[in-house]
């Protein structure tokens, strides 16, 4: 598990690894795919020589103790997760991309709170080590777009209640982000409740113009003057 935070798993002991070998159990995990000994020595450990690099991902294979070491596929050139290691921002990943694709077919389990749940969580948050915050963020970007597209979709279904979850989960990963708070007003003004919206909409206001200095775009402040008219 790396949303929430590193763990390692077998069955239901969560078993305690050095922070070496997390480290590597989590970039492979993230790859997803074979990567040279040089690379994952490289990555892991990039101010070290490329000998005492090596050494550092040499100590971290040998202290793997049983179970998690047979996580792990070794050969004398590559390393790589083995198939059978289940690993949630996998899921999770493949989870935003369903939501993502206009048109595309939903598993009934895409819709759940569950599924709010997992998009709304971090990757390996207190990790910062270079890579690791790469990764963090290309889930960030990924998560809040699919909570939008959730939220959207919740909306056509007349799910309201549940689209409002997805969006305001999607406002607290990133509460300057215009795209999330129109999706919360959207909401709101999908079901009925414009003084709902006006506010959603003037909490933004307030909070870019004290955070940034700046404005509601010309197309949020629009979508307003459309819809609520004033006067």
């Amino acid at each position: 598990m790396m949303l929430g935070a590193f763990q390692f798993a077998d069955g239901g002991s969560v078993l305690v690894l050095p922070g070496g070998s997390q480290r590597l159990i989590a970039f492979l995990a993230l790859r997803d795919r074979t990567v040279s000994r040089s690379a994952t020595a490289g990555t892991l450990w990039p101010e070290a020589s490329e000998a005492h690099a090596h050494a550092a991902l040499r100590s971290a294979l040998s202290r793997l103790e049983a179970i998690p070491r047979r996580a792990v596929h070794v050969d004398a050139v590559d390393l790589k997760l083995v198939s059978e290691v289940n690993v949630d921002i996998r899921d999770a990943r493949a989870l935003a991309n369903r939501l993502l694709v206009v048109g595309g077919a939903q598993a009934a389990a895409d819709t759940t709170a569950a599924a709010v749940m997992a998009l709304s969580t971090d990757l390996l948050p207190d990790w910062y080590d270079d890579w690791a915050m790469l990764e963090s963020e290309d889930w960030r970007q990924l998560r809040l777009h699919a909570l939008d597209a959730l939220a959207n979709r919740l909306t056509d279904d007349g799910r309201f209640a549940d689209a409002i979850g997805a969006a305001l989960a999607a406002v607290r990963g990133e509460p300057l982000r215009e795209t999330a708070n129109a999706t919360l007003i959207h909401v709101h003004l999908a079901e009925g409740n414009p003084s709902e919206a006006l506010a959603a909409f003037e909490r933004y206001r307030i909070l870019l113009r004290d955070e940034l200095g700046l404005d509601p775009s010309p197309l949020l402040r629009q979508l307003m003057d459309d819809l609520l008219p004033r006067g």
